[in-house]
């Protein structure tokens, strides 16, 4: 029982503190997979001027990016943003000025032409100036409760605050220095005023010395977005050029903090020898310490990520690029990119030649339908490992998808938890009857236990030993009860990921004062659940005791759950498990209602199963209690006596108590007394009942001397504990 305790306890604070550490502990930081690497003559973007490659014998220049400061030299494509400088960004009509704070977000949108982008669940626009994507908000989605507050905004114009923009473009290649390409200040003409889904806009530029750039958007119903970079040669020179894209943020946005969320920079990447794509995370506390990462790739996609939304730039699946994240710092002005390097030149012979690039863009919502729809398509490598599934991945996509169509089923997202929740217990129901019923069987079997450790004092081993006999002679197994809770471990971690990434959790209602599953409680015993008129703070010290209703449902229903199993033996254990409710309902009280709410549905399911099985496996014990005697035997009255003075002295060899052993030598008297009795019934003649009455006679005298011999050892042994005592 002591091992069983010991592991039950060490699985109850293994979860709290996984749980704990995910939720107060910082994301860890990645190892930065080669910054400023060169290869083959290329130098990855990021790297400085000057760097050596592994083994080479000499340093390649890089040539000047757009925006970027550094010499024009030969060598590999830099991206806009690489340079060690930070370039700001230029509002419209106001060149040279950095981001204002205090000027409003429709100025700026109004401040140059723009095509207007309509979709189903998607709105904003392209500013002509730069070509940027710098403007789109997701229709389905409010800033916050209620249903009339604000759209959710994705991406912001260049000069707003905190602006965030999608830009593509050109960079020389070899020996094209002084080529003319257009930057964030080129105004482009459009062939349209729209851009819907079956209804592409393309952006044309031309630099005035023989090249012409166009730049086609195609969108989708959800969010992707083909952008196909065309170049157009007049000339009587051949160009060669390398194509970019890029995610640019300004600011550093507020993060929830938990390391089991993908809310930074990311990107999937695949050697040319392999199949299928890595993910590698980052925070933007470790973008800030390495300012420059990148790695090469084929196909994979690049972007930053919100808990609910992202914006990833990919290429098509066979182009060879280079991804990079990276981290600039000019005075009070930051700015986060993600960008993308064709490494592959695109060479535009001269005389009316063109030639291009495609790239993909998904800016929206992480709908899970939307995400697998796009990855079945094939067109981004891994695309569907922008959803973070966790360690459990193969658990958590079917539990993903399964609350989803729970959901589409009966339209709440609390009641689809709920049903999803008894799906789950049904399943591991053998697995919980096996774990129940040893822990009924380990509860039976506690006064036994006490008395053996009452027994042998402070002989550990010797109690060891006695305890392991007792679980032979009993049949019981005290592992058997924590297996099963071991095997469902993972499957509640899964389900505990799943539901604090769905975005469908998010506002979801569920009844009564919860209107928000993704949200904390609102309630809160501060203010006697809202009786008092204030609203209690939710963070600081206040906030940790600001515990609301289904929080405090949750700590009762797991204390409850605790009283129907066995007690520990030991007092410090005990009293650690009876703290646990209250740690559990301080540590879950700041989490999302949906979380909290599952934790205490699986409580009152799991008492009512331990319950049932438990009360079941009473009657059937009691029911087809096994004697140590044998087979009961066929004569009528035969052996019922004796049967149970051996099953007494059975339980007193077992229990080590001299009473017990006392009464048990009375009862195979009796017991034998019996057995003669029904000797009797069968034997009636004179001599049999002479020869029967001198045999009882002599077996009561030694039952007697037995009994007397017995109490006499038992009064040395209460003795000899006297004298220990003292």
């Amino acid at each position: 029982m002591a091992d069983q305790k010991n592991l039950l306890l060490a699985i109850v604070i293994s979860v709290a503190i996984i749980l704990g550490a995910q939720f107060l502990l910082p994301g860890s930081k990645p190892p930065a997979p080669g910054t400023g690497q060169q290869t083959a003559g290329k130098t990855v973007p990021g790297g400085g001027p000057g760097l050596r490659a592994p083994g080479a014998g000499s340093t390649v220049a890089q040539p000047k990016a757009p925006g970027a400061g550094g010499s024009t030299a030969s060598g590999a494509p830099r991206v806009p943003g690489a340079g060690t400088t930070a370039s700001p960004p230029v509002a419209p009509g106001a060149p040279g000025t950095r981001p204002n704070p205090g000027r409003v977000r429709a100025a700026y949108l109004k401040g140059v032409k723009r095509v207007r982008i309509e979709t189903p669940k998607l709105t904003g626009t392209i500013s002509l100036t730069g070509a940027r994507l710098d403007d789109l908000t997701m229709l389905r989605y409010r800033q916050q409760l209620p249903q009339d507050a604000p759209k959710v905004t994705l991406l912001e114009p260049v000069g707003a605050p905190n602006a965030y923009f999608v830009e593509y473009g050109w960079v020389p290649g070899a020996g094209q220095a002084g080529l003319k390409l257009p930057t964030a200040k080129t105004v482009w003409t459009a062939d349209g005023s729209v851009l819907r889904p079956g209804q592409p806009i393309t952006l044309a530029w031309d630099n005035g010395a023989g090249l012409r750039f166009e730049r086609k958007y195609e969108i989708d119903k959800d969010y992707l977005i083909t952008v196909i970079q065309r170049v157009v040669n007049k000339s009587d020179k051949s160009v060669t050029l390398h194509s970019y894209a890029l995610v640019k943020r300004y600011g550093t946005p507020e993060t929830s903090g938990w390391y089991v969320l993908d809310e930074g920079p990311f990107w999937v990447t695949r050697p040319a020898t392999s199949e299928g794509g890595t993910k590698t995370n980052y925070t933007y506390d470790s973008v800030k310490d390495d300012k420059n990462v990148s790695k090469k790739t084929v196909g994979g996609w690049v972007g930053l990520s919100d808990r609910y939304w992202m914006v990833s730039i990919a290429p098509k699946k066979d182009a060879t690029a280079e991804v990079g994240v990276r981290y600039r710092k000019t005075g009070n002005l930051e700015f986060y990119q993600a960008d993308i390097v064709h490494q592959a030149p695109v060479t535009i012979p001269p005389g009316l030649t063109s030639a291009g690039v495609t790239s993909y863009l998904y800016a929206g919502a992480k709908e899970i339908d939307v995400i697998t729809k796009y990855q079945d398509s094939g067109l981004i490598e891994r695309i569907d490992l922008s959803m973070d599934y966790g360690w459990f991945f193969f658990l958590t996509k079917p539990i993903f998808q399964l609350v989803n169509i729970f959901n589409n089923w009966v339209g709440n997202f609390g009641v689809a938890i709920l049903l999803l929740t008894v799906m789950i217990k049904i399943i591991f129901f053998p697995l919980a009857n096996k774990s129940y019923k040893a822990m009924g069987k380990m509860k039976a079997l506690t006064p036994k236990m006490q008395q053996i450790k009452q027994r042998f004092g402070d002989n550990k081993e010797q109690q060891n030993r006695e305890l392991m006999e007792l679980y032979k002679r009993e049949k019981v197994n005290p592992m058997a009860g924590c297996w099963p809770i071991l095997i469902q471990i993972p499957v509640f971690f899964a389900l505990y990921k799943v539901l604090l990434i769905n975005i469908e959790m998010r506002h979801a209602p569920f009844f009564w004062w919860i209107q928000d599953l993704s949200a904390r409680d609102p309630t809160s015993v501060l203010n006697l659940f809202g009786l008092l008129p204030f609203t209690p703070p939710t963070d600081g010290l206040v906030g940790i005791i600001s515990i609301g209703i289904w929080p405090l449902l949750m700590g009762v229903s797991m204390w409850a759950q605790q009283r129907l199993n066995p007690a520990p033996p030991d007092p410090v254990q005990a009293r650690i498990f009876m703290m646990l409710p209250i740690v559990f309902t301080f540590m879950l009280a700041p989490f999302a209602a949906g979380l909290v709410i599952y934790w205490t549905w699986n409580n009152l399911l799991s008492m009512a199963q331990q319950w049932t099985i438990m009360k079941r496996h009473g009657q059937l014990s009691q029911a087809t209690a096994p004697t140590a005697g044998g087979p009961a035997k066929k004569t009528a009255g035969a052996g019922a006596g004796g049967n149970s003075g051996r099953r007494a002295k059975a339980k007193a060899a077992a229990d080590g108590d001299e009473a017990s052993g006392d009464g048990a030598n009375g009862d195979g008297a009796d017991g034998n007394g019996a057995e003669g009795d029904g000797a009797d019934q069968t034997d009636k003649t004179p001599a049999s009942k002479a020869s029967a009455a001198g045999k009882s006679k002599s077996t009561s005298k030694a039952k007697a001397a037995s009994v007397a011999r017995n109490q006499a050892a038992a009064a040395k042994r209460r003795q000899t504990r006297r004298r220990s005592r003292r």
